[in-house]
């Protein structure tokens, strides 16, 4: 079921009728509802794999009240790496076996060796990566005594399975969410009202900007030996906002329908290509990943408190990580390494945490400096992006080599090519919102807010009717 579905349009005005009608007398009753609304949500893609995210809930609850109980450190060391090790087993059989089985039997035959690799046969289980790191996250915090286990199963059922952020985030933690679930939900006008908006608002990023831009970005990047040189930056600046638009859009749905159930989700995306450098980009991209690699990842590696090449070390290794998070493949690790190399200067020159500030431009010099770093940022991300969307990192090299070489910047016809003029102007229309609002959570609401909700739906409707991408991008990990 998508958010962008008829069927989902069905089911979320039934979970909040009888989640604030019939469902509201205590807070264990609301969250069972919406227990069950979550894993009939998840059965919808496939009930076969249901029993993953039931099995996952059992282990972390189990092992996280272990954790807590033990005596002895040799007893919690036991529980804790019961729990890491399961997670991360599941996790590697079903996204990395096949990656790695084959990348093995490459590599041995490069050597002249002939290798016949055994592959699973097996689809990836949507969501597997985001609910893993749920419970991965509590069970690391419960270790390190930063929170208490978790007695009520319902209560950790819900942190783990809520339906709104189980198959493409934002990532949760339980210090965050688990006190909001175990206190009574009273409702909320504004804050449904204002879950209305940025669900309306991820519609226009899925519906409008992502799934219309999804056919021009497939149709250059699959026929790239025959695009010219303009064809092929359109393509990436397609990409670039196709997921944009759809991995925030996600989230901005995902933090609206939580609005509705007066839950607060951690923020995603903060108006990520208004960045002035790599670092303020990653820390607007994809929050909540990026803050748990942080947390989980480069502050137990010793972070920046090391020396120079431990500085180093960890950038890198959290970047290449956080690409094979992605999935299992090359081309995703190729475009984390990039990104480590783009941030290495200003980790170098201690300039990492330089743009912290709001953007602010004036009629001066200073703008003019700020509005370069921003389209500079921009261009650097899209080279990156083209690596992440390639099929093999070979296509990549190709793709961008022949932008370079080609040297054509004529329009080129694409034999699919539906209102391609209108898509820029909308681009452009989108960018100029986002500039103009990028203080708040979402450009609809505030003044004439109607009026801004009747042109929106009027867009998702109008771009509706022709978008052939519906899939959201991140559900493939």
């Amino acid at each position: 079921m998508f958010f962008n579905s008829l069927a989902f349009a069905i089911f979320l005005p039934i979970v909040f009728f009888l989640y604030w009608f019939v469902f509201n007398k205590t807070k264990s009753t609301q969250n069972a509802l919406l227990i069950l609304a979550s894993y009939y949500f998840y059965s919808c893609w496939d009930w076969r794999f249901l029993f993953l995210l039931v099995f996952s809930t059992f282990l972390d609850y189990f092992t996280g009240i272990q954790i807590e109980k033990s005596n002895s450190e040799k007893g919690r060391k036991f529980w804790f790496w019961l729990s890491i090790s399961v997670n991360l087993g599941f996790l590697g059989i079903f996204k990395y076996y096949n990656f790695f089985a084959s990348s093995f039997a490459e590599m041995f035959t490069s050597f002249g060796f002939k290798v016949s690799p055994f592959l699973l046969n097996v689809i990836l289980p949507v969501g597997i990566s985001f609910y893993t790191f749920h419970g991965l996250s509590y069970v690391i915090d419960i270790y390190y005594k930063r929170i208490k286990a978790e007695y009520n199963f319902i209560d950790y059922s819900l942190f783990v399975s809520y339906f709104p952020l189980l198959v493409a985030g934002p990532i949760e933690r339980a210090t965050h969410l688990l006190p909001e679930l175990k206190e009574k939900r009273e409702f909320n006008l504004e804050k449904a009202k204002e879950g209305v908006y940025q669900i309306v608002w991820g519609l226009v990023k899925k519906v409008v900007i992502a799934d219309t831009c999804a056919v021009y970005a497939n149709a250059i990047f699959d026929h790239y030996p025959s695009m010219n040189s303009f064809s092929l930056i359109m393509g990436a600046i397609y990409f670039a906002f196709q997921i944009y638009g759809d991995f925030s859009g996600y989230s901005d749905i995902a933090l609206g329908v939580s609005k509705l159930f007066g839950l607060d989700l951690l923020r995603n995306f903060n108006y990520p290509y208004f960045s002035r450098d790599i670092a303020e980009f990653w820390r607007r991209w994809h929050i909540s990943l990026s803050s748990w690699f942080r947390d989980y990842l480069y502050i137990p590696l010793g972070g920046s408190k090391g020396g120079l090449w431990i500085k180093i070390r960890n950038t890198f290794i959290i970047f290449i990580v956080s690409g094979f998070w992605h999935g299992a493949n090359w081309t995703y690790i190729v475009w984390g390494f990039i990104n480590a190399v783009y941030f290495l200067p200003l980790l170098l020159s201690n300039s990492n945490r330089n743009n912290m500030d709001s953007i602010i431009l004036k009629w001066n010099l200073d703008s003019v400096k700020v509005l370069f770093s921003i389209l500079t940022t921009f261009l650097l991300t899209c080279i990156a992006w083209v690596f992440f969307r390639a099929r093999t990192i070979t296509d990549a090299i190709l793709y961008l080599k022949r932008i370079f070489t080609n040297g054509e910047f004529s329009p080129q016809y694409l034999d699919n090519e539906r209102y391609n003029y209108e898509l820029l102007l909308m681009i452009s229309l989108f960018v100029l919102v986002e500039w103009n609002n990028k203080t708040k959570v979402e450009p609809i609401s505030g003044k004439k807010s109607w009026l801004k909700m009747a042109l929106a739906i009027m867009a998702i409707i109008a771009f509706g009717t022709y978008s052939d991408y519906k899939e959201f991008i991140y559900f493939q990990f």
